[in-house]
């Protein structure tokens, strides 16, 4: 049955991508849903909860605001909290029962932002689409409305290092595993800096300056929008790549083999993270077919190794793209399809929450490839 999962949980939803992407920007988010949902966001999708601050709000919508609308509390509401707190900004978020009544985040955002004179957004989020999604148009958002301004340098790009912007990092792909720190590092050792990464460890000032990179590196799908936004803007060219070092992961599939063959291999993930950690398993002699549920990226660009990707957006679709399958390498909830099969776990946030966040493993290195692009991109 279509849209219907039984045997596998289902990845975080498109609001929860939002409020992940915009965490450590300095904005309120206004989750509008029932009281106590956000609860659901900041138990399972986000790690930095304990340890950072941020505001992040639901409206907590009743059965009567529920029928009859009553969209003025919901702005009252706003509109004392943010006098009261002074955020950078104000992100209305929606989810599904406000979605099927109709609400318009962006006019009440807009009403916001005339009455306090700070940015507001609406995102007309229904808690039915992927996180991807949401991460994609949190992130564009931030980039169309701070990204305003390139700066001019005499020092030419061969007297200083290429500027990079990192687009797409949250925990919901990457964990908190140190990863942005790793990237960041990844682009020094190769002769370049991190101009802003989106968003974790930038400041919103620091994303401002996202118009002055030479180029960008899309490390999600969640950041395609900002990469667009910013090729419009500024003509900054974008490369779609993780710097991926594969050799824990063939090593462990090494010693999964003894005794018995490991046959044809399958990775389940994001587009962008299955297809760099695939492209690195071929670099170690392992080919591997990646197999996307969530949304997908239609550029060449994308999978310029030519990896055998496939996307099965629906649990049915899995099954059957499982069924020649040999081994699989996926988050520990997709057991549920593999009962057969020899099974590498690679947990991922976004899929099971924190369940198996500690063994989430910080695979940033090497990345040839991905330098190779940067600078084919730059010399274009």
């Amino acid at each position: 049955m279509k849209q219907t999962f039984a045997l596998i949980s289902t990845y975080s939803s498109d609001e929860f991508g939002i409020c992940s992407a915009l965490y450590e920007l300095g904005g309120m988010i206004v989750i509008h849903d029932a009281s106590g949902c956000n609860s659901t966001y900041t138990t399972h999708d986000e790690p930095r909860w304990y340890d950072m601050d941020s505001m992040v709000y639901i409206s907590a919508l009743s059965r009567n605001e529920t029928i009859l609308g009553r969209d003025s509390k919901l702005l009252d509401d706003i509109l004392d909290t943010a006098r009261k707190y002074k955020p950078k900004f104000i992100a209305i978020v929606g989810a599904p029962v406000p979605y099927m009544i109709g609400t318009d985040y962006k006019a009440i955002a807009k009403l916001a932002e005339d009455e306090l004179n700070i940015p507001a957004f609406g995102f007309d989020s229904n808690g039915m689409q992927y996180y991807t999604r949401g991460m994609r148009d949190a992130f564009k958002a931030i980039a169309d409305r701070f990204a305003l301004t390139r700066k001019t340098s005499d020092v030419t790009i061969d007297e200083r290092p290429i500027k990079v912007n990192l687009l797409g990092v949250t925990p919901l792909d990457f964990g908190m595993t140190g990863a942005a720190d790793s990237l960041k590092k990844w682009l020094l050792s190769r002769g370049m800096e991190c101009n802003a990464c989106f968003a974790m460890g930038s400041s919103l000032e620091e994303i401002s300056e996202a118009g002055n990179a030479d180029v960008s590196l899309v490390v999600s799908y969640g950041g395609t929008g900002a990469a667009k936004v910013l090729k419009e803007r500024f003509g900054i060219p974008y490369v779609f790549g993780i710097p991926v070092n594969a050799a824990q992961i063939s090593a462990e599939l090494r010693k999964m083999s003894t005794g018995n063959k490991l046959g044809k291999i399958a990775l389940i993930g994001e587009q962008i993270s299955g297809i760099s950690l695939a492209e690195a398993l071929k670099d170690q002699g392992m080919e591997a077919r990646v197999l996307c549920m969530t949304d997908r990226i239609r550029d060449t660009k994308v999978n310029e190794a030519g990896i055998d990707f496939r996307y099965a957006p629906e649990e049915d679709d899995l099954i059957r793209e499982l069924s020649d399958v040999d081994t699989v390498i996926a988050d520990p909830l997709f057991k549920g399809l593999c009962k057969d099969k020899n099974f590498l776990e690679l947990p991922h946030m976004a899929f099971s929450g924190r369940m198996f966040e500690r063994d989430i493993p910080d695979l940033i290195g090497n990345g040839d490839r991905i330098c190779r692009s940067i600078l084919n991109e730059i010399k274009k």
